[in-house]
Order: C-alpha cells, then structure tokens, then sequence
C-alpha cells in the first residue's frame, strides 16, 4: 500500500533548460547544442547540485575556456530564464493528490541550494509538499543512494510505501534498488495512467 509519494520536480513538475538562454546568445541550434554539450556541461551543472558554489564553479569553467567567459557567466547570471514554468498537467496531478489527501507528498531533487529559492518564490505549489530534499543543501544528489535514505529517515517513511517519480532513468534504477517503488516519468498522461493501473491510484 503506498501511503507516501516523491516527486522529482525538474523535468517533472518544473520546466527547465539552459537552451532557453542561449539560444538567445547563438545563432543556431547547432552551436547552442555544441555549447551546452562541450562547455556548460550537465556534468558540470550537477557539482552545483551536488553542493560546489555557483562562484567556484564559474571561477573554474572560466580559468578552462577564457574564451567563452561571457556565455559561461550567462549561465547563471540568467539561470532564471532557463525555467519554462510548470508543467501544468503534473501539477493537476499533484494538486488532485493534495485534495484526496490520502497520501504524504515529499519532493527529492537534485538543485543548487543558492538557486532553489528563486523556484520557491515562483511556485505556489511546491508548499504542498511535507518535505523537500534539495541535493546542494545535502551536499548529496541522486543517484546517490545515501539521498534516498535521507529522505527516508528525515520525514520517518519506509521504503515499501514509497513511490518515487522522476524523469531520469538513472535515478529510477538507484531508487528501485533500494526497495521503494517507482514510476519513470516520461508524460503526464503517462504518469496518470501508470498511479492508476500499477498502483490503483486515480486521479
């Protein structure tokens, strides 16, 4: 019986990516991808999730490619414009799941803790949440399976009554390992269909 769902919040609940700001900065799509793949790396941008400082990874990307200081500082000079808004259709999802109330709702994602706040301000909906895990405040992030257990022992749930969604694969594979159920995320017409038919929970 799960009695306790986890939401990843980007690429879940919350729209984002870098390409929002650069390709105001290039040309084509082709430069921007070669420049998010080769410079402003998600490698990269997961340290500060992992809890490294926005100044120290810049001071960093700079030092290795000088030429590209200005769209290295646009990172996250502009990182608010890398956030699209809500998805709108998981967040019904949510807000349906707040309003049956038969389920504790936590959030576990991996975010700079500097940045997170910005998202805070923004969205009303993330207050529905009894508890948020924000990797960079943790200096932990998924698919660390020390964050998963985080989670578990802060807010006192156990693992089989846990449903954890997120987008990222990689993440799923480390939470199904521990022992807590998943869904991977890939629409929220998806999502929907995949509470109702595996877990028989209907929205």
């Amino acid at each position: 019986m799960i009695k306790n769902i986890v939401f990843d919040l980007g690429g879940v609940l919350i729209g984002w990516s870098p390409k929002y700001v650069y390709r105001d900065l290039f040309d084509t799509d082709e430069e921007v991808d070669w420049f998010v793949n080769n410079i402003c790396t998600l490698a990269w941008n997961e340290e500060q999730d992992g809890g490294r400082s926005i100044k120290e990874a810049t001071t960093l990307l700079v030092a290795q490619h000088p030429k590209w200081e200005k769209h290295i500082r646009a990172y996250y000079d502009r990182w608010s414009e890398m956030l699209s808004g809500p998805i709108y259709k998981t967040v019904d999802i949510l807000l349906e799941l707040e309003r049956q109330s038969k389920h504790r709702l936590y959030a576990l994602t991996n975010w700079s803790a500097e940045l997170f706040p910005i998202a805070l301000s923004k969205y009303d909906f993330l207050n529905i949440f009894r508890g948020i895990i924000v990797s960079g405040a943790e200096n932990l992030k998924k698919p660390d399976p020390a964050i998963y257990n985080l989670l578990l022992d802060r807010y006192n749930i156990n693992t089989e009554e846990t449903l954890f969604i997120d987008d990222n694969l990689r993440n799923i594979e480390a939470a199904d390992k521990l022992g807590l159920k998943v869904i991977h995320f890939i629409s929220p017409t998806q999502l929907k269909q995949d509470l109702k038919n595996r877990f028989d929970i209907i929205i």
